[in-house]
C-alpha cells in the first residue's frame, strides 16, 4: 500500500492503530531506536555487487542509526544476503535507481533535491580527509563498486571528496570497512554537534510505519480495516 496518498494526520492514525497491535516492549523498543534515527548523513552505493559487502553495509547503517540508503544499480543488481544483514533490511530504508543504464544522474538529482551535499569516497586533488569534512549541510557519502569505484561521472560530479587515512603498504579498505569507519566517525561528530540532526516529523512517521509493517503478520489486511473505518 502506498501511503503517499495519506495526509499527515492520517497516517499518524494509521500509524497508532497499528502500534496497537505490537508489544509494549517492541513499543519500547521502536521510542527508543527511532530518537537516535538520523538522516543528516545518508550512504549511497554506486553499483556493489557482492551480497556480502552489500548486507555488510546494511548492517552497519542500521547499528549507526542511518535510517536511508540509496542503492544505484547500473550494471550490478544490490542482492541482500540475509546470513549477513541479520535483519537490518527491515528497519533501514532503501532508494533504489535502477530504471536506465546508467542510473547515477537521477541519484544525484534525488539528493540534491533533498539538500544533500554529495560527497565522494576516492583520492581526488581536492580531497580532504575525513576528519575534515565539514557536517553542517546534509551529507550523502557515495561509495564505488569494490572493483573499480566510482564511475568517472560520480566523481566528477560530486560536490567534494573525502579519503580515509591509511598508513599501511594496502592502497584501500574493503567497501563495507570503508562505510563502517565513514559511518562511526560521521555520525558520532554530528551527535555531538548543535546541529538538528533527528529525522522530520513526516520521516518518523513514514520510518515507524515501515517498521510496523515489517514486524506485523498480514499488515496489509490491517492497513485495510483502517482505512475502511475513515470513509
Amino acid at each position: 500500500m502506498n501511503t503517499s496518498d495519506l495526509n499527515s494526520e492520517t497516517k499518524s492514525k494509521l500509524v497508532h492503530y497499528l502500534t496497537s497491535y505490537i508489544t509494549e516492549v517492541r513499543n519500547t523498543r521502536f521510542n527508543d531506536v527511532i530518537s537516535k534515527r538520523m538522516s543528516h548523513l545518508t550512504i549511497v552505493l554506486e553499483d556493489i555487487f557482492q551480497p556480502h559487502n552489500a548486507s555488510a553495509v546494511l548492517r552497519s547503517c542500521d547499528c549507526f542509526g542511518i535510517q536511508n540508503v540509496h542503492i544505484i544499480e547500473n550494471h550490478n543488481h544490490y542482492a541482500v544476503n540475509p546470513d549477513v544483514a541479520l535483519g537490518s533490511s527491515k528497519w533501514v530504508t532503501m532508494h533504489r535507481y535502477n530504471q536506465t543504464d546508467f542510473n547515477t544522474p537521477e541519484a544525484f538529482e534525488a539528493l540534491r533535491a533533498k539538500g544533500y551535499k554529495i560527497v565522494a569516497t576516492t583520492p581526488h586533488t581536492d580531497d580532504c580527509i575525513l576528519e575534515d569534512l565539514p557536517i553542517d549541510n546534509p551529507i550523502a557519502l557515495i561509495f564505488g563498486t569494490e572493483k573499480t569505484g566510482l564511475t568517472d561521472w560520480a566523481k566528477d560530479n560530486a560536490d567534494a571528496w573525502v579519503k580515509i587515512p591509511m598508513y599501511g603498504f594496502t592502497e584501500s579498505f574493503n567497501i563495507s570497512v570503508s562505510v563502517a569507519l565513514s559511518s562511526f566517525y560521521l555520525t558520532e561528530k554530528i551527535r555531538k554537534s548543535r546541529l538538528h540532526w533527528q529525522l522530520s516529523h513526516e520521516e518518523l512517521l513514514e520510518t515507524r510505519l515501515q517498521w510496523l509493517r515489517n514486524s506485523l503478520d498480514r499488515c496489509d489486511l490491517l492497513e485495510k480495516k483502517f482505512l475502511e473505518s475513515q470513509q
